[in-house]
């Protein structure tokens, strides 16, 4: 159990070490994707990483993009899951763990554009639920899922909403 809350601790100082310091927040977001090797595929930009709250960019770029040139909705997915996890990991409460426990997505337009994925929550949250955003350029929202997750012990769960704003 100790060693889950200095993961928390390590992800947060981190980032609070990194962020202020040229390519600091680069230099967190090549570490983040080396701990959690698959989220490379989307080469996140993360913009900031608190408690209750996180925020990437997840660059359009053609190892992105689905055969319409949009980017995809599964690499959308995996951004908003990388947000969530960054906020996780700096907010898990010691002594517990965070659990993906799954995840449905509606396809509701294109996403064209580069995309900034967050995930927020207030402290209440982690027995509430906390909720994911993935907004993009204005507009109406493009992807919406809801996501769920549980912390152990086993029985504390929390949706996850998911926005993706064109």
């Amino acid at each position: 159990m100790g060693n889950m809350s200095v993961m928390a601790t390590q992800v947060f100082g981190m980032w609070e070490k990194l962020r202020g310091v040229p390519g600091g927040t680069r230099a967190f977001s090549l570490a983040f994707t080396w701990k959690a090797p698959y989220f490379r595929s989307i080469r996140p930009r993360f913009v900031q990483v608190s408690p209750n709250y996180a925020s990437l960019v997840l660059p359009k770029r053609r190892a992105v993009q689905n055969h319409i040139g949009t980017v995809h909705a599964i690499a959308v997915c995996n951004g908003l899951e990388a947000a969530m996890g960054a906020l996780a990991e700096a907010t898990v409460p010691s002594g517990k763990r965070w659990l993906p426990k799954g995840m449905e997505v509606a396809y509701l337009a294109k996403s064209t554009s580069d995309l900034t994925c967050s995930a927020e929550t207030d402290p209440d949250a982690w027995s509430a639920g906390p909720r994911r955003t993935g907004p993009g350029e204005g507009g109406p929202f493009r992807r919406h899922g809801r996501g769920r997750r549980h912390h152990q012990p086993v029985g504390h769960r929390q949706e996850v909403v998911m926005r993706s704003p064109a």
